[in-house]
């Protein structure tokens, strides 16, 4: 079955040896991006994934779409366009210190492409489900106007969508926006919300009572009532050790029922970036599947575990790593 994907794809400048940017001389270069980074996990799980944006046409972005096909994306559905890559900058944290992003994605091709520039209906024929999220409208007026473009084409052929909310406030706050306003209409198409219970605040202009489980089901419930489209949210839970270690809980709700897995402790934490992207490839792949909220939930963490001990964006992580996964790690395989 056919995933089609849809956002920016980025080039990531990573300092060395978890240095700060103000003290970096070089930079470690990496493609990435949310919605690609989804993308490449389900694409290296076996599903035949598409890819839809735009990229600059340069090097550079040829470098980004040689990142993405050479993990097994179909990148015949990016539009090229003159204007520079997007960029982010990631300052790998240690112990107290936190990781810090730091974007530079203002006039990218991306961000001033036209709505017309993507063939959205060629990009979702035939495709099982869209994922897309809160990043392309995040970034101004034109953003919104793209992501209400491939929701308007995912709509009129009858394709699910996969909306994760990944709220960056540092892109909000660079235009002058109402983002409550914004995403509640985004969400209103969508099948599949990956968000949590401040997502859902958000959206709803209202708290949530208790603790754990029991306030991620209520606002699970009021987002299912004020969504009719809406059938499954899934989420994780996370509470931060050090930036080394990081405990970690996944949670899926349908209407009907939710399911919270354990938590687990995930150490030596290599690289944060990406590992909500790797939860919800596994909760998409899940759902691709069977759709049983346990599955989901177990395969979303086991994922977002692994990523954890990768570098970069992109998770390539394959259906025997997802198999062999345990909590407690394990010795060299030979």
């Amino acid at each position: 079955m056919t995933v089609t994907c849809f956002g920016e794809l980025l080039i990531r400048l990573t300092p060395p040896g978890a240095r700060m940017v103000a003290q970096a001389d070089e930079f470690e270069v990496s493609v990435g991006g949310a919605e690609a980074n989804v993308a490449g996990t389900l694409a290296s799980l076996g599903h035949d994934v598409r890819f839809a944006g735009v990229v600059s046409d340069n090097s550079l972005g040829d470098r980004a779409v040689a990142a993405l096909r050479g993990i097994g994306v179909d990148t015949g559905y990016l539009a090229r366009a003159r204007g520079r890559m997007g960029l982010y900058f990631m300052e790998t944290g240690a112990g107290a210190r936190p990781s810090v992003v730091t974007y530079d994605r203002a006039g990218s091709a991306f961000a001033d492409a036209s709505v017309d520039s993507i063939d959205f209906s060629r990009a979702l024929s035939g495709a099982r489900v869209l994922h897309t999220g809160g990043i392309t409208p995040a970034l101004g007026p034109n953003g919104v106007s793209l992501a209400q473009a491939a929701h308007d084409a995912a709509n009129a052929l009858g394709v699910p969508i996969c909306f994760d909310g990944n709220y960056r406030g540092a892109l909000w706050s660079g235009w002058d926006c109402d983002p409550r306003e914004v995403l509640t209409d985004l969400v209103a198409d969508a099948a599949i919300l990956i968000g949590n219970h401040r997502d859902i605040s958000l959206l709803l202009g209202r708290d949530f009572a208790g603790d754990g489980p029991d306030r991620r089901r209520e606002a699970a419930e009021a987002a299912f009532e004020a969504f009719p489209r809406l059938h499954l949210i899934a989420s994780t839970a996370r509470h931060l050790v050090t930036s080394e270690h990081h405990r970690i809980a996944a949670r899926v709700d349908s209407r009907v029922k939710g399911h919270q897995t354990d938590e687990i402790d995930v150490t030596g934490i290599v690289d944060r970036i990406g590992t909500g992207d790797a939860f919800a490839a596994g909760v998409l792949d899940g759902w691709l599947g069977d759709g049983d909220e346990e599955r989901m939930a177990a395969t979303g963490l086991a994922l977002a575990a692994l990523k954890h001990t990768i570098p970069g964006d992109f998770a390539p992580l394959n259906r025997a790593m997802l198999e062999q996964f345990s909590a407690l790690g394990g010795d060299v395989r030979r």
